[in-house]
């Protein structure tokens, strides 16, 4: 039976009336809770120094009971899909129930947008077409500079269905394809050795991803990246003016403020920014915004994982905090409206609130006009790894592509830059805002609790001033 076509109910066998006894049981006395019933194909191949080293392909099924109780949570998960099972997790989660004598919260509203198509990315084109295009990128990238000694390359896609059942009867269904198309090389010049890396995805089919304008692109910003740091010079330390390039980079943005805005840190007073509402927390001129309801992006959702419709949330309007990402939960607990970032890895995990495509919007400055009113400082292109404090917003980033500035002109690429600081001060430290805002190619995942989602990150060009710069110079 097709899971696109059917319920995933029906496709278990189960008796529809029966599956809601069971739920109204698990939650009754609740204040919330839903049955979260999943259905996910995952595919990943990877070819690595000139070979397929990795071909998987998986299927997973189940569903994930949660009743809610104030600030408590029972949750009980199988990956048996059948009534024993969810006759227990309903016995499981019916402790949290307590003597609750009000009303169940109102369902979450309706909508008829659609962001993405209910295409099975994992069908097309055929295993022997993936592997062929994975050869091909491979040769491609060798060919482009003999300095490159390594390369790897691949593809994965999802395919998952969730519904949602809600012991007042109410049902929401989601069907959600997401694609990535991942190029590295490493590039050596006598004993030294470089990387560069690009990535681009989507929720969508391969379609777009496997046309050579953008398999080619890929490549060659890979390329392009791993060359650039062979001629990268040690970069230099203390505290400097920083532009950061449009984009990718806007997983600084994401990490350092973009937690800090989610309703539960807020609630439990755990975050930065709480108790901040309706105060100056940035420069005048910034806006942040999460925005789960752009099409076909990485991040985005039609319903998150508990029925709530995204939103487009502004967080911080021209330096005023103005809002938070909500879950049911927690905006309830807050006294506030779910803002659709109610999101799970899986039917095994609990939903919270999550961040989807969170970017800073545009300002007026060109970029060329930023890089020109730079004295001596630092061009931040690229990011990989970092940590961040929620609690007290202090971030550690490094640099995987950056330049220095000297007398408002970008010149020598450096190595070994990592960007410190702290988050909320440092949103006051930005002085100029570019109009190139762009979103990233398509390929964030986030952490919390050890579960992982897919995320977009977006801001255009920023001056920020006196940065403490980490260097090896």
């Amino acid at each position: 039976m097709d899971p696109a076509a059917s319920s995933l109910i029906d496709r278990a066998g189960l008796d529809k009336s029966k599956v809601r006894e069971l739920v109204g049981r698990g939650l009754e006395g609740a204040d919330d809770g839903e049955l979260f019933l999943e259905y996910k194909q995952t595919e990943a191949l990877a070819f690595d120094n000139g070979r397929l080293k990795q071909a998987t392909y998986d299927t997973t099924q189940g569903f994930g009971l949660r009743a809610v109780k104030d600030e408590a949570v029972g949750y009980a998960h199988a990956s048996d899909l059948s009534e024993g099972a969810l006759a227990r997790a309903a016995d499981a989660v019916r402790a949290v129930k307590g003597g609750y004598s009000g009303q169940y919260a109102e369902a979450p509203g309706r909508t008829n947008r659609k962001l993405y198509d209910d295409v099975n990315p994992l069908g097309t084109p055929a295993f022997e077409q993936k592997v062929k295009l994975l050869e091909t990128i491979d040769a491609y990238a060798r060919a482009k500079d003999p300095r490159v000694r390594q390369v790897t390359a691949s593809i994965a896609a999802t395919w998952q269905v969730v519904e949602i059942l809600r012991s007042d009867g109410e049902t929401y269904r989601d069907i959600r394809p997401l694609v990535r198309l991942n190029v590295s090389v490493v590039a050596g010049d006598g004993d030294r050795q470089e990387t560069g890396s690009y990535g681009v995805g989507g929720r969508e089919g391969y379609e777009r991803f496997i046309e050579p304008s953008m398999w080619q692109h890929a490549v060659d910003e890979a390329v392009r990246q791993a060359m650039v740091n062979l001629t990268a010079v040690a970069a230099p330390a203390g505290e400097m003016d920083v532009v950061l390039a449009s984009g990718w980079p806007g997983v600084m943005l994401h990490e350092a403020v973009g937690h800090g805005l989610e309703g539960d840190f807020n609630r439990k007073k755990t975050s930065a920014f709480a108790g901040l509402m309706g105060q100056q927390v940035a420069a005048k001129g910034v806006t942040v915004i999460d925005d789960g309801t752009v099409q076909q992006r990485r991040g985005s959702l039609t319903i998150d994982d508990e029925g709530t419709p995204t939103n487009r949330t502004v967080l911080i309007e021209d330096g005023i905090l103005v809002g938070y990402m909500q879950d049911r939960q927690n905006a309830r607990l807050m006294g506030m409206k779910p803002t659709g970032n109610g999101r799970r890895e899986s039917h095994a995990h609990v939903p919270m609130p999550r961040m989807t495509n969170t970017a800073m919007l545009a300002g007026a400055h060109e970029p060329a006009e930023i890089i020109a009113s730079v004295k001596n400082g630092l061009y931040a292109v690229n990011f990989g790894g970092g940590q961040v404090d929620i609690t007290s917003g202090k971030y550690v980033f490094q640099c995987t592509e950056a330049y220095k500035i000297e007398n408002g002109k970008i010149t020598a690429p450096v190595k070994g830059a990592m960007l410190i600081g702290n988050g909320p001060t440092d949103l006051h430290r930005i002085t100029m805002i570019g109009n190139d805002f762009a979103l990233d190619p398509g390929i964030g995942t986030c952490g919390k609790n050890g579960q992982g989602v897919p995320v977009g990150v977006g801001q255009p060009s920023l001056r920020m001033d006196k940065i403490t710069v980490g260097g090896t110079a």
